[in-house]
């Protein structure tokens, strides 16, 4: 009997020192699950090739990949939010996220609400029309409807050749909804980056000419202002550009657009 009393005394305390261990374990995966870094970014999803969804409803294209492989070399995990376009420089300004990739063009009058990256792209941009249509330069699209995206740099640029060129800005909230306009006449001619306005060429059999009248600043990553990662994204971008990280993604995403 008190072999057995033993016996049932050692199992109890080996089912103890069980429990008290899990808990341990738990406690320290649930730390390490506080303690992990994780980097915010967002963007407009609906900027083909630089960002979109794929058909399972994941993020795909040439920023997003960026963002994974900067994310990698901080050694942070990377969550990415999609809101509108217009809603970006905001979303930096009240620090809900730390950066934004989004096919931003790093224009002086966005620096004063934002830091930038170094530039890691430039393409300028295009109108784009239905083939019938015929639009060749800037004076044939005198009283004609133009399609811009609120918030872009083509928002900008439209308004103030619209005074010139005699033309009628209409904006929407995206640029898949500038093609939707275009394909139901609702506009003449859509307005945005070159890039991504090749993409729509090629796919969809429109044309369209370049817009002589501007120098585009170029792409950069977006940062609340006095953001310490400025300098070591930086960094990153240029090394990406030195061991040729940043050209395989050129090649990969943009190769067919240009």
């Amino acid at each position: 009997m008190i072999h057995l009393k033993k016996f049932i005394l050692g199992i109890l305390v080996l089912l103890v020192a069980g429990i008290l261990a899990a808990c341990g374990t738990g406690e320290a995966n649930s730390s390490e699950k506080v303690d992990k870094k994780v980097l915010k970014m967002a963007t407009s999803a609906d900027f083909p090739p630089f960002e979109s969804y794929d058909s399972e409803g994941k993020f795909i294209g040439f920023d997003v990949e960026l963002a994974q492989a900067i994310a990698d070399e901080l050694g942070y995990e990377l969550q990415i939010e999609d809101m509108d376009f217009d809603g970006l420089i905001g979303s930096l300004q009240a620090k809900r996220v730390d950066m934004v990739l989004a096919g931003m063009s790093a224009t002086e009058e966005r620096r004063q609400n934002v830091d930038f990256s170094a530039s890691y792209h430039s393409s300028g941009e295009m109108f784009i029309s239905k083939q019938e249509d015929k639009f060749q330069d800037l004076a044939s699209l005198e009283g004609k409807i133009v399609g811009v995206q609120l918030g872009t740099i083509q928002e900008e640029g439209a308004d103030l050749l619209a005074e010139e060129y005699g033309f009628e800005v209409k904006k929407v909230d995206s640029a898949s909804i500038l093609i939707q306009e275009l394909s139901s006449n609702r506009i003449d001619v859509a307005y945005m980056d070159k890039t991504v306005a090749t993409g729509y060429i090629n796919s969809q059999g429109l044309v369209g000419f370049d817009d002589p009248t501007t120098s585009s600043p170029g792409m950069a990553i977006a940062f609340p202002k006095g953001s310490e990662l400025v300098d070591e994204v930086d960094a990153i971008l240029k090394k990406f550009e030195e061991d040729g990280t940043l050209q395989e993604l050129k090649d990969k995403w943009l190769s067919d657009y240009e």
